[in-house]
């Protein structure tokens, strides 16, 4: 199925998407906005766009798994996000991904306005893959 994966933030959200077979998630964009209302409008157009079956959105946790208000306002995205798209909203756990995604772009020499504009993108993939590999593992177990 195609899914979704997003990274959410305030001023920018990445946006990743994976094939039908569920074999390679690739970076579909990143979204602007400059109030949560017009974000989550932004977000919505562009996730009908790409015609997921499935939206997975990154629940960053803190590193002791407890659940802080940066959680609870990913969650009440979540939950709008799937009222205005009518697709369900997975919450997975997404921390380390902004880091890991700033490692690959400096292993890679990105740098600058392109590394900003790529980092977003970059994360919402690491969390689609991640979640891909999750439902691989579980489908095999």
């Amino acid at each position: 199925m195609v899914i979704v994966g997003i990274d959410f933030g305030d001023a920018r959200t990445g946006i990743a998407v994976c094939d039908k077979f569920e074999m390679m998630a690739s970076e579909a964009g990143c979204v602007r906005a400059d109030s949560y209302k017009k974000m989550l409008a932004a977000v919505a157009e562009k996730v009908l766009e790409l015609k997921p079956e499935l939206i997975v959105l990154g629940n960053p946790k803190n590193m002791n798994g407890s659940e802080g208000p940066r959680s609870e306002k990913c969650k009440a995205f979540a939950a709008e996000l799937s009222e205005a798209t009518g697709i369900e909203v997975v919450l997975v756990d997404e921390r380390l991904t902004t880091v890991s995604a700033h490692k690959i772009l400096s292993e890679n020499n990105v740098r600058g306005k392109k590394r900003k504009d790529t980092v977003d993108a970059l994360s919402a993939r690491l969390i689609l893959e991640d979640y891909l590999t999750m439902r691989k593992r579980q489908a095999q177990g």
